[in-house]
């Protein structure tokens, strides 16, 4: 019943999801914040939008665009009907299987405005998201530049011709001058515009309508000129010199000679070819005299038959002349002065470059997804709107691209500007009733989606900046008072501007193509991972999708961004990956139960099957690591430095947990194990330790790490090494737990076949920081245990802090080992372990047990029985203690009668605590002889003789260490064997004291204890 209080009832939370609403991230709330009274006084509109309104028309607006009106009559007469149907056909099955993964996403769960971003970011998480959202917005952004240069060139070409300020003295030099012409030209533009959706989108959001109906409207006379071309092509005479084209608006007669009066006069032509003021045939072209000038029908209409010429394709080189192949033609080299007369290619084709520059025109299928905050029923409209409007600019495309072959000549469809047909937009030619039509429809069209895209790019820029995954982002988040994204608006302007001083259509194309397929591609991936994954949450209402599609929409996309071009691809691909990892590096901290994390997930569980088959071989063995940290009052970490070693011996590789062990009982201490967990992942973070952390309570320390050593780690990944911290001050402790729970320590790891590392001394260990330029690191090989003292300092080598360090390894001879040949042998050794190392064998003579030794050993004894008389004696005064009240308490409250008194006067209470022990004359006794046999005690301590094995032991330990010190009192570190405990719990104290001995004199030691199996291995 408590929950009740605290979780949200059943009747609340339906309530809340009826009435949720979206709030469109489009242009409609800004247009509606424009006035902050009006806001007020304004009531939410709940969506509305139907299918054809709110997805069908947009994205037929948004598809149909440039290219169709300016290119794709040039792209049907290089490639031929064949492959132009081809291109069309892969362009489109692109889109097609992108929508249908796109619709699968979009109708799970409710989609709010945000379009691709949102869906890949919230299927593909924040670092996918971030980059194919920043691929998509420049995509957008290119578009707009394209849109704008595509007006420029209608503008420039076919509306005022005269309005250019750079002309051109010869045709090399006319190219650029267009070029400057609409470098200028598009800026302005593009300042008009950027000013017209600064101010407010209503007026864009009105004249969307208009922008359509053009659209539409032009496309209308496409299809109507072609009917009427069956019965009455349109007059659009080609004038042909031998079988090359020439520009028509360059003379008015097409014949070398016409007759005026009854005289016959040389033509515009024929002085143009030829030296004025003479009809001599030496004064003229070669070409120009040998071949003849005839005219062609350059719309020769739908009944021509002259689809048989157009089928296949006809590629050119740059300023290659456009030749008809049908007519006859006596092949000389003319004059390079007339070069200017002849319709040429501007740049040169391929199918590949064909493909790049028309995909842009199969873009635009975001546009439902983008505005689905306004649709009355987003997961019904968007799926079907999508689709409809793809199969519906698939027929259209498909249907053009045999209109255009079928009813107009060869050398037209090749002519790019129309300079054949008198500067005549080539489209514009077939259409009903006049070629203005397209002209005027299709300048619209474009200054309309080029003002679409200027509004909807800042838009997504700004979903992205306030989504605060990309730091650097985060000021193009802001905007107006109404929400309007002005800084996003400025920066869309300035790159838009780098697509227009690029000022080829040709060349925008393709850079568009390739962050479209990019975003395009991830879209599919998302799919296809959600759907591989089965995640619970994957559940759309659309239902004709299937994983196969997604993959196959996916590999679309990558053939079609190498086939369009391969270095363009490869630099969009860095642009999103390296987005993608300044993502990750920067650590986006959110979690909207994406994907990639379900993959991630996948991905980790069958790699730990697949670790099940076995134990590690020799040659993958690496230290798996559970360092063992003891925290202070405060929860914080006692020794970082363990932190610091174990992050420099991983360098980020394998598998480290750490774990820690708080006192007391689960239920009270919870909160604190949370606590402690936490502070433990900072400090992990700051030392740089890519690893796992467990915290585990337990009522006593001993069994906590037990616990953390047995099951720490899942299925195959285990650790299969221990770090722990030396015990500090275990001679000064009354207090003996801290060096029995780390000899009880090194016993389990004994037990369990792990390895042990134990550094001494760790906070004078290096930090991360902290470079050494020279010294060595000195390996101390007393026993072979699996060959981990050659492994370590290996893999400390590996981290920038000891790079620098020389590896020495020591190894002791004893009186009947040939020194000189274990040299060698274990030289050879490390030569088949590919590890560098000098080798030295130090000799370690038998001599007598210095008095130092003996008087050392003795020491160690007196001290542990001292320390147990006195812990025993420390029991016993407490003992006593607790006796001595009781008996007080019996003498003050009993009077003879049996009443308890006070000196107050009498009491009912019971005895304040019970004591459960029987105080007798005879306990009073023995407690009396122990206080007398205090003195006798100290002289038997005084006389104690060591133990003879104790005493060899210490014999070992006291000249290991002064040949150590010798050797290696200036090392960086020093690694040494760790003894194993002993067998019998009593002699424990010793066996620390042994340790110390061991290891006095040096400032950085490894204590080493292997896990009884081989982890390095001298073959390949």
């Amino acid at each position: 019943m408590e929950e009740l209080d605290i979780r949200p009832k059943v009747s609340s939370l339906l309530s809340r999801l009826v009435n949720y609403t979206n709030i469109t991230q489009g242009a409609k709330e800004h247009e509606e914040e424009e006035s902050a009274e009006a806001s007020r006084r304004k009531t939410p509109k709940s969506p509305n939008m139907g299918t054809l309104m709110g997805v069908y028309l947009p994205c037929l607006q948004n598809i149909f665009g440039v290219i169709l009106f300016l290119r794709l009559t040039w792209i049907v007469g290089m490639a031929g009907i064949m492959q132009s149907l081809l291109i069309v056909l892969m362009c489109c099955s692109c889109t097609m299987l992108t929508a249908i993964s796109m619709s699968a996403i979009a109708t799970n769960g409710v989609v709010p405005a945000g379009g691709a971003y949102f869906m890949i970011s919230r299927s593909l998480g924040p670092e996918f998201g971030g980059a194919v959202g920043l691929c998509f917005y420049l995509g957008t952004t290119f578009a707009s530049a394209m849109y704008i240069l595509g007006a420029i060139e209608i503008f420039l070409k076919y509306l005022v011709p005269q309005a250019a300020i750079f002309h051109g003295t010869d045709p090399l030099g006319s190219d650029s001058a267009m070029l400057n012409n609409m470098r200028v030209y598009g800026s302005i533009c593009l300042t008009l515009m950027a000013v017209v959706v600064f101010v407010g989108v209503r007026y864009v959001n009105k004249l969307a309508s208009l922008f359509l109906a053009c659209v539409i409207i032009s496309i209308v006379s496409i299809y109507a000129g072609a009917i009427k071309s069956m019965t009455h092509p349109p007059e659009f005479p080609i004038c042909m010199l031998g079988n090359r084209t020439l520009v028509r608006d360059r003379f008015d007669v097409c014949a070398k000679t016409v007759i005026q009066g009854n005289i016959t006069v040389p033509s515009q032509l024929w002085e143009r070819f030829c030296l004025p003021g003479n009809m001599s045939s030496a004064q003229c072209d070669d070409y120009f005299i040998q071949n003849n000038v005839t005219e062609i029908q350059g719309i020769p209409g739908l009944g021509s038959g002259i689809i048989r010429e157009n089928m296949w394709g006809n590629y050119l080189q740059k300023g290659e002349i456009l030749e008809k192949a049908g007519l006859q033609s006596v092949d000389t080299h003319g004059a390079l002065d007339n070069f200017g007369m002849y319709v040429s290619a501007d740049i040169a084709t391929s199918f590949t470059l064909l493909v790049g520059i028309f995909f842009p025109s199969a873009t635009g299928i975001m546009a439902g997804s983008n505005r689905s905050g306004d649709l009355r029923d987003a997961q019904k409209s968007i799926p079907v709107g999508t689709i409809l409007a793809i199969t519906t600019t698939s027929l259209v495309y498909l249907s053009s691209v045999v209109l255009f072959g079928s009813c107009i000549e060869g050398v037209v469809l090749r002519d790019k500007f129309g300079d054949a047909v008198r500067k005549n937009l080539v489209v514009g030619t077939l259409s009903w009733p006049s070629p203005w039509v397209i002209v005027i429809g299709s300048f619209f069209s474009t200054v309309g989606a080029g003002l679409q895209s200027l509004t909807g790019a800042p838009r997504l820029l700004q979903a992205i900046a306030k989504d605060n995954i990309i730091p650097f982002l985060r000021v193009f988040g802001h905007g107006k008072t109404n929400g309007e994204p002005t800084w996003a608006l400025l920066l869309t302007g300035l790159i838009a501007e780098l697509g227009i001083l690029i000022a080829s259509l040709d060349m925008v194309a393709p850079i568009l193509s390739m962050f479209f397929l990019m975003c395009y591609l991830f879209v599919n991936l998302a799919c296809a991972v959600q759907t591989l994954l089965r995640t619970p949450n994957w559940r759309p209402r659309f239902k004709y999708y299937h994983w196969a599609l997604s993959f196959l929409g996916m590999s679309m996309c990558l053939a079609l961004m190498f086939i369009s071009s391969w270095y363009y691809a490869i630099v969009a691909m860095g642009i999103a990956g390296m987005i993608y990892k300044y993502i990750e590096y920067q650590g986006a901290e959110k979690e909207w139960g994406d994907g990639i994390r379900g993959l991630s997930l996948s991905a980790a569980r069958y790699a730990l099957l697949r670790l099940e088959v076995g134990p590690p071989h020799t040659k993958n063995w690496r230290p798996q690591l559970l360092v063992l940290l003891k925290l202070d009052e405060d929860l914080h970490v006692k020794y970082p430095r363990l932190l610091t070693f174990a992050s420099q011996l991983k360098a980020g590789k394998g598998l480290t947990i750490v774990g820690s062990v708080i006192q007391g009982n689960f239920l009270d201490s919870y909160g604190e194990m949370q606590a402690a967990e936490q502070a433990i992942k900072n400090m992990m973070e700051i030392e740089r330790v890519k690893g796992f952390c467990q915290v585990v309570v337990a009522s006593k320390v001993r069994e906590g790490i037990v616990h953390l050593i047995q099951s720490c780690g899942l299925g195959g990944m285990k650790h299969n090494t221990v770090v722990m911290g030396w015990p500090y001050g275990w001679r000064q402790s009354e207090d003996p737990r801290a060096w029995k729970t780390f000899i009880n320590t090194v016993r389990c790891t004994t037990a369990a076949h792990l390895a042990l590392m134990v550094p001494k001394n760790v906070s004078f260990y290096p930090s991360n920081h902290e470079r050494f330029t020279d010294g060595n690191i000195d390996v101390w090989w007393i026993v072979h245990d699996g060959g981990m003292l050659m492994l370590l300092p290996f893999l400390l080598k590996q981290h920038k802090v000891w790079r620098k360090c020389k590896m020495r390894i020591f190894t002791v001879a004893q009186m009947d080992d040939n020194s000189i040949q274990m040299k060698k042998d274990l030289a050879t050794f490390l030569y088949q372990l590919r590890i560098e190392a000098e080798v030295e064998v130090v000799e370690m003579h038998d001599s007598d047990i210095s008095a130092y030794t003996y008087e050392r050993t003795l020491m160690m004894e007196q001290r542990s029985q001292m320390l147990r008389q006195m812990r025993l004696s420390s029991a016993e005064r407490q003992r006593e203690s607790k006796l001595v009240k009781l008996v007080t308490y019996s003498i003050l409250t009993t009077n003879s009668h049996g009443t308890p008194m006070t000196p107050a006067g009498p009491v009912v209470e019971a005895p304040p605590e019970k004591v459960q022990m029987t105080w007798t004359k005879e306990r009073c006794e023995a407690e009396r002889r122990n206080r007398n046999n205090a003195p006798e005690n100290f002289r038997e301590l005084m006389s104690l003789k060591p133990d003879q094995s104790n005493v060899r032991r210490m014999h070992t330990a006291v000249k290991l260490n002064e040949v150590i010190v010798n050797r290696s009192h200036d090392a960086r570190l020093v690694l040494l064997n760790m003894p194993g405990p002993p067998r019998n719990a009593d002699g424990d104290e010793n066996y620390m004291e042994f340790l110390e001995v061991l290891t006095e004199g040096l400032e950085r030691v490894l204590l080493v204890r292997g896990g009884g199996r081989e982890v390095i291995t001298i073959y390949s």
